[in-house]
């Protein structure tokens, strides 16, 4: 299944909007939210020259409580927090999309990897829309099973001409010496590699983004 990098602009009024706005160059990450019966709790990283300033300045916003502080290490404090309205929580949830942690924030914006089908997806962006939050796409890839993509022989023969050099620029070893070395024919040499490499450069292209970075995810 594809993954997709997502930024998620929140609007002004949300609470870890407000604060990465106020503190940008604070780094800001959530590390994980569970739903709870009152809304959602989560950890949140904060990496910052001044943890204390930062950690207090989110006790007092609106739409965050049960604000507090763990694990501190020099300029990096956990935090624990509570909040009634786990926007991108509930959004994914309704649309059946996982989020996987953490979710980076930096002036307002969400980065973080999904994962689920285009429609899905669409329906995750009409979800966030309808709350005030626009989702647009950084970045799609495709997880490949290394098992299946190559033949042993495929394997065995593309990891000996990267291991001696045969994809260096200048050439380390030339085909017939690395038909040599496996004791190959150098014409079997020449088409396995032909095919697996084929096959690595399709899986490539199959994995790279379908839409260019910035461009926001159709809603209709």
């Amino acid at each position: 299944m594809p993954r997709t990098k997502v930024a998620i602009t929140l609007p002004e009024d949300v609470w870890i909007a407000h604060l990465s706005q106020t503190y940008p160059d604070t780094e800001f990450r959530v590390l994980g939210v569970m739903r709870t019966d009152e809304g959602g709790t989560g950890l949140l990283e904060v990496n910052t020259s001044d943890p204390e300033v930062v950690v207090g300045a989110m006790d007092g916003l609106s739409g965050v409580e049960g604000v507090h502080p763990l694990a501190a290490s020099g300029n990096r404090v956990h935090v624990q927090f509570r909040t009634p309205e786990p926007l991108l929580l509930l959004s994914a949830e309704s649309a059946g999309v996982p989020i996987q942690p953490p979710i980076a924030i930096t002036d307002g914006v969400a980065t973080v990897w999904t994962a689920g089908s285009g429609d899905q997806l669409s329906t995750f962006a009409d979800r966030l829309e309808a709350q005030g939050l626009t989702l647009e796409i950084e970045a799609v890839t495709t997880d490949v099973d290394s098992g299946r993509l190559l033949t042993d022989r495929q394997r065995e023969v593309l990891l000996a001409a990267v291991a001696q050099g045969y994809y260096e620029t200048p050439r380390a070893c030339s085909l017939t010496d690395l038909a040599a070395d496996l004791d190959l024919a150098k014409s079997t040499v020449s088409e396995t590699l032909h095919r697996a490499e084929g096959r690595v450069i399709t899986a490539f292209v199959d994995a790279m983004p379908s839409d260019r970075p910035g461009d926001a995810w159709p809603t209709s």
